[in-house]
């Protein structure tokens, strides 16, 4: 049987059941963890001496101040997916989607109503299409990694890319499922242009293809190894220009006006007002769609190419402050973002996370580092950014949002889910659905670094709170009481606490957790523990507030807050909820088949664990379980639960 992706049509109450479905057997493993399953913790940074105020209190106004932000698109925070992992996060073809990312992405869709991803990173800019499907390498798959010819000047070691039309199938196929939002980057090696990424992404993606970036980081270009003295921003300006006048060709579509620029790092000598001063914008505007960087607050990059190695114990107290990486580094573009505003371009952080070469084990992938993150965002809300994507890299990476099982393991093994995909879900929940969120930094505690707050208006008026903890309560009394006042004498306004008010919290015991960390009571679960969706009963609790015009709202050590001052917690999104579920076999041993009665009567997602089907090579169909034998299948069976019955197969079966 073949179905495609493409060509599926959702009817209610119906059920498209087939005879077998696959369910991954259950098997234990010994492995050694590394990168995004590393178990490393570190020690909480001692409490700082004097400690804040732990019973601050906040004026707040009822309508958006002056200093407030411009109003933000609600998919504010998205993924940057390094494009020779594609195959790894997405799926193996666009028959054969991951669907545990499916699930991540609809989570956050159903929540501010679109996701944007953009593929790409270092190993773009070696990135050619095979049009004519002429590589035996790239059958049935969506891209190959050409180890052979890996540029070793390189210090990113990033392979050339191949890539399938089934890539951008791929990435349709995604979208007709969830409203994901890509942007993908022209090849920028050299100026011999490889424009099939342009034409075949507009084909395929059509709307849903949001731009290209032209070049990654080419203030790194000389230090890589990927052009020759001299080279600078003059040299890569020039560049623009013939790739602009290459797409002036009718067949490129609109890509000429797509660019996204200049996506550098601020570094060897390049800066972004720099370029700006010496007339990017000005040469460009009918080019440029938005304007982007790329920055890291730090680097581990020492601990694998050699050099300065950062220690993450002494580093871990700047991710756990409003200060250093946060409010400084965010203010090292505001004047960029007032530049771009005044030109009528959006700004994106185009890639960044915790830290440059894979993050730091203990700091990326702990309590903290979500806490940080979700900061940092919301710092880059207020500083006038349009958006902001979180890198996702391969296995051995700390700092994954979310993480696939090896290949060999996904018998046995789940998603691991990383501490940035918290602040993205959550962000995405601050932000809403209605595209007219502005975020103001309260500046709260007297600027304590360790307690930030925000106040997010919407259509106009104050929507929520985010309020912050930074501090550990294992090292001594930490638990932190905001009280906070909606207009009122303070402000010269009338009165605009409300009565009660709803409170959603990100909680775990430390900030040196790992996983299992909670957004009001429901999680993503462990390393290796997720399918993508959150499981748990959804807590969200009621505060009643004083008849003065005031509100407590007490944010345990560590921890955050995200008050709704409206009191509903849960608006309708612009998407339905929706789940999907799979069950796929990739190999020919260890696959239990559940027989159609069965599955009958289930709802997906049954535990088979007590059933006697045989899962051994060659044993037969005498108990339930069919022979493999010598074929290969692939199977994706996705369900939506949209309050219909439905199970949907798509795959291939000789």
């Amino acid at each position: 049987m073949r179905l495609s992706v493409l060509s599926l049509s959702l009817l209610s109450s119906c059920a498209f059941v087939v005879a077998d479905i696959t369910v991954a057997y259950q098997a234990q493993a010994t492995m050694v963890a590394s990168g995004s399953h590393n178990s490393t913790k570190l020690a909480p940074p001692a409490l700082p001496n004097p400690m804040p105020n732990l019973a601050p209190f906040l004026q707040t106004n009822a309508a958006p101040p002056g200093g407030a932000s411009i109003q933000l698109p609600s998919s504010f925070l998205g993924f940057s997916i390094e494009m020779s992992v594609a195959n790894q996060v997405l799926g193996h073809n666009s028959s054969l989607i991951q669907v545990p990312f499916l699930n991540l992405a609809h989570n956050i869709v159903q929540r501010c109503g679109a996701l944007k991803i953009r593929v790409g990173g270092n190993t773009q800019d070696y990135a050619t299409v095979d049009v004519k499907g002429e590589k035996e390498d790239l059958k049935n798959k969506i891209l190959w990694k050409d180890y052979a010819n890996r540029k070793s000047q390189n210090p990113t070691e990033t392979p050339p890319v191949y890539l399938s039309l089934d890539f951008f199938k791929l990435l349709s196929s995604i979208s007709s499922f969830t409203n994901v939002h890509w942007y993908l980057g022209i090849p920028f090696n050299d100026t011999n242009w490889r424009l099939d990424i342009v034409t075949q992404g507009q084909a395929i993606l059509g709307d849903h293809l949001l731009g290209f970036q032209t070049a990654n980081e080419p203030d790194f270009f000389l230090a890589h190894g990927h052009r020759t003295e001299p080279y600078g921003p003059e040299q890569w300006m020039a560049e623009l220009r013939l790739l602009a006048t290459a797409l002036e060709d009718p067949k490129y579509g609109n890509a000429k006006s797509q660019f996204i620029v200049p996506s550098i790092a601020n570094s060897n000598g390049w800066t972004i007002q720099g370029l700006f001063d010496m007339g990017l914008v000005d040469q460009f505007n009918d080019n440029i769609k938005f304007l982007a960087a790329e920055r890291y607050p730090t680097d581990n990059c020492g601990a694998i190419w050699g050099g300065d190695v950062r220690n993450p114990q002494e580093q871990f107290p700047k991710y756990l402050s409003h200060k250093d990486y946060v409010q400084d580094l965010v203010a090292q573009y505001t004047p960029n973002t007032a530049y771009a505003i005044a030109h009528n371009k959006p700004f994106l952080m185009f890639e960044t996370n915790t830290a440059s070469c894979g993050g730091f084990a203990g700091i990326s992938d702990s309590f903290g580092g979500a806490l940080w993150a979700l900061d940092y965002g919301l710092q880059m809300a207020y500083g006038n950014f349009s958006g902001a994507m979180f890198h996702v890299g391969g296995q051995t990476t700390y700092y994954n949002p979310f993480t696939a099982p090896p290949t060999n393991e996904t018998v046995f093994h789940q998603w691991t889910i990383g501490s940035t995909y918290y602040a993205v879900l959550i962000m995405a929940e601050i932000l809403g659905t209605t595209n007219t969120s502005q975020v103001l930094d309260l500046n709260a505690n007297e600027g304590a670094a360790q307690t930030p707050a925000y106040m997010i208006y919407e259509n106009g008026k104050a929507s929520k709170l985010a309020l912050f903890n930074y501090m550990d309560k294992s090292l001594g009394t930490a638990d932190v009481t905001f009280t906070f006042a909606v207009g009122g004498n303070g402000v010269n306004e009338a009165n605009g606490t409300p009565s009660s008010v709803k409170v959603k919290y990100l909680a775990s015991n430390s900030v040196s957790d790992k996983g299992n960390f909670t957004w009001a009571g429901q999680t993503m679960g462990v390393a290796y523990g997720s399918d993508g969706r959150l499981k748990g009963t959804e807590d969200v609790q009621t505060v009643n507030c004083n008849a003065d015009n005031t509100c407590a709202i007490k944010v345990p050590a560590p921890g955050f807050a995200l008050v709704f001052l409206n009191g509903d917690p849960n608006p309708t999104a612009a998407y339905p909820a929706a789940t999907f579920s799979t069950t796929a076999y990739t190999q020919t041993r260890n696959t239990a088949v559940v027989p159609s009665d069965v599955l009958a009567t289930s709802n997906g997602h049954m535990d088979v664990s007590e059933k006697k089907y045989s899962t051994s090579y060659g044993s037969g169909n005498a108990n339930g379980a069919s022979s493999l034998g010598q074929r290969v299948a692939t199977w994706l069976a996705v369900g939506l639960s949209l309050g219909v019955g439905m199970a949907v197969a798509i795959g291939r079966r000789p």
